[in-house]
């Protein structure tokens, strides 16, 4: 959607303006198993999709910026990179300053909290790195919720209104006879 696009590469550029921008920016979105993906989900894409659309809109080149996965579990492979060995691997090579987003999550919660903004700053500033700074989900934000009102306006047009009391009754007893006649209690 172009206003979620939109809205990410502003929070980004918010958070530039504060924070300056790093040698390299990390989109890190939750990881699935990658047979999911070998059998026709279509979240990898979707992901390489959102993050080049958002690096477009920042002009911002290939070599400063990798899209990654994160919060795998079990021992089937998941989908790679890895956000944990891409942050060592970036350390070791003298990568001084990195910023990451998760823009798979609409708010911040213990994954995008916990994982990214602790425990893999500590991956980074282990292996050498020096700065990582964690640019928060869109949460709250203006552009956020104009962007979900309007996703649900554009979704639900069209479809007729259901209450209760414009139900059928002929068609809600004959439910209930079906129901009944199931063994539900009457």
């Amino acid at each position: 959607d172009p206003a979620y696009i939109d809205a990410v590469a502003e929070s980004i550029r918010a958070h530039w303006t504060t924070h300056g921008e790093p040698e390299r920016l990390i989109f890190s979105f939750h990881g699935i198993p990658k047979d999911y993906f070998e059998k026709g989900d279509p979240y990898f894409c979707q992901c390489q999709k959102t993050a080049r659309l958002v690096t477009d809109r920042l002009r911002l080149p290939i070599e400063r910026w990798a899209l990654t996965f994160q919060s795998r579990i079990g021992s089937k492979e998941w989908l790679r990179p890895y956000t944990d060995e891409t942050l060592k691997a970036w350390g070791a090579q003298g990568v001084r300053s990195v910023q990451v987003l998760s823009p798979g999550f609409s708010a911040d919660c213990l994954e995008t909290i916990e994982e990214i903004d602790e425990e893999h700053r500590g991956y980074f500033l282990g292996a050498g790195g020096e700065q990582l700074s964690y640019i928060r989900c869109l949460n709250d934000a203006p552009a956020h919720i104009a962007m979900m009102a309007g996703l649900v306006e554009r979704h639900s047009a069209g479809w007729p209104e259901v209450t209760q009391a414009a139900a059928d009754a002929t068609d809600l007893s004959s439910r209930r006879e079906r129901a009944v006649a199931l063994g539900a209690a009457a």
